[in-house]
């Protein structure tokens, strides 16, 4: 299974934490995967290399965090929009499970 945490401040997304495997192929195979992890790495370099947005994002086997430390609309925003297309993927495969954590910094 595939977990998708994102984490809430009021109405605003701050990060998210991504983790496991969907399970739909093998780890090098699965094109579930692939698409989730190609999604989460656009809009971490976006926010921390394009935006300048300063963010704690720690890489572990398997999973991905990223949460912002610093308030920014169009960083928030965009972890909104990767919340809808995780949203849209979720609905489609079953093994990509989604959850909202709020209270998230």
């Amino acid at each position: 299974m595939l977990k998708c945490v994102f984490f809430k401040n009021g109405e605003d997304f701050t990060g998210f934490q991504i983790s496991g495997h969907a399970g739909y192929e093998t780890e090098n195979g699965d094109v579930v995967c692939a698409g989730v992890s190609s999604c989460v790495m656009l809009v971490c370099n976006t926010i921390t290399d394009f935006f300048k947005v300063k963010a704690d994002v720690e890489v572990l086997e398997n999973q991905i965090t990223l949460r912002l430390t610093e308030n920014d609309r169009y960083a928030k925003e965009l972890i909104r929009s990767f919340f809808t297309h995780i949203q849209v993927i979720s609905e489609e495969y079953k093994k990509v499970k989604m959850e909202i954590k709020s209270g998230g910094k």
